[in-house]
């Protein structure tokens, strides 16, 4: 069955099943407080420190809504990688005060990312939980920016219903899929523009980030939303806000080669690019729209998918060798200078 990425909320189909993975989380130590009765009150407490974000691509004349939470009083926001993906210009507004907003870091593969607000100071943070203590049954509540920055947040109270749920989804920018795993399923009807915002628990802190919904969310009981557990989330956050990449850790902005490609046909090697940037890095090498592009930097590519994780191996200002068959079926190398992306 076809599954779609928004840009601010991933989307899976209810009828989807999803596949139980094994996770060991990292903890978290907290403190013990009494919990409310109403889990809605003890959401109130995380409110203050929810980030309302707002991008603008121009590519595609296209504009996205997600949220986020404050990690530290300087100004530095987690949220989904996908809430900020190929973003010109971010904007994000908390405790009523707007900030223009750049990217410190990301992980693709588990949809997370960090950004900076510029110029904040004084901020309020979220008390972040323990999900390694959450249980099924659970009552939660998550907070999101679906109504838009002018209106007030939303607050979708459900319970935790399962652990260790997998999802698929397309990016509807890149062709690329993603599967994330180790995800928490509750029962609450999350939409989009709530991406990257905090599932609280009734102790008023975040144990989870929501990352995906399924399409038909009124289908159930009240609908079907997954989250990131903050365990996992809190430490990739901390290796990008310490500035350390790795194989699956990219800091700063995305390398840029210029491309928009569609995986070939299954006997066909390569993917087919559909639309070359013009002035891009692509262009300057020689690639033009209807070649097939077949290697980056010698890895070979089978789909759009590796060659975004290719050139998340890769910064801009790289150097990179290409390798691709022109529309006339003759094979040609050139090398590409990466440009910092959106």
């Amino acid at each position: 069955m076809g599954m779609h990425v928004t840009r601010s909320l991933r989307m899976i189909p209810i009828m989807v099943a999803a596949v139980l993975a094994l996770v060991v989380p990292m903890t978290v130590p907290v403190t013990a407080v009494a919990q409310p009765a109403d889990p809605v009150v003890a959401a109130a407490a995380v409110e203050p420190a929810v980030v309302r974000i707002d991008t603008e691509i121009d590519y595609q004349s296209a504009y996205g809504a997600g949220t986020g939470i404050v990690l530290d009083p300087g100004g530095q926001v987690l949220t989904n990688y996908h809430v900020v993906q190929g973003a010109d210009r971010m904007n994000a507004t908390v405790a009523g005060r707007s900030f223009p907003a750049t990217l410190v870091g990301y992980d693709r593969g588990r949809d997370i990312a960090v950004i900076q607000l510029i110029g904040a100071g004084g901020l309020p943070v979220a008390p972040i939980g323990d999900s390694a203590a959450l249980i099924a049954g659970e009552p939660v509540v998550a907070l999101g920016n679906a109504s838009g920055t002018a209106a007030p947040l939303t607050r979708e109270v459900g319970t935790v219903t399962t652990f260790g749920r997998t999802v698929k989804a397309e990016d509807s920018l890149t062709g690329a899929s993603d599967e994330l795993n180790g995800l928490i399923e509750f029962a609450a009807p999350v939409r989009a523009g709530d991406s990257g915002g905090p599932v609280v628990n009734s102790a008023g802190q975040v144990v989870g980030i929501t990352v995906a919904a399924s399409v038909n969310y009124r289908m159930g009981p009240g609908g079907k939303g997954f989250a990131i557990p903050i365990n996992e989330a809190i430490g990739v956050a901390n290796q990008i806000r310490a500035r350390i990449p790795s194989d699956t850790v990219h800091i700063g902005p995305p390398a840029l080669l210029g491309v928009g490609v569609r995986t070939a046909q299954s006997d066909t090697p390569g993917v087919v690019i559909q639309e070359v940037l013009r002035g891009g890095p692509a262009e300057a090498a020689g690639l033009v729209d209807g070649d097939v592009l077949i290697a980056v930097d010698g890895t070979r590519l089978d789909s759009a998918t590796a060659l975004t994780y290719t050139l998340d191996r890769h910064y801009p200002g790289d150097v990179v060798d290409v390798t691709w068959i022109d529309r006339a079926g003759v094979q040609r190398d050139g090398k590409a200078t990466l440009a910092p992306g959106p």
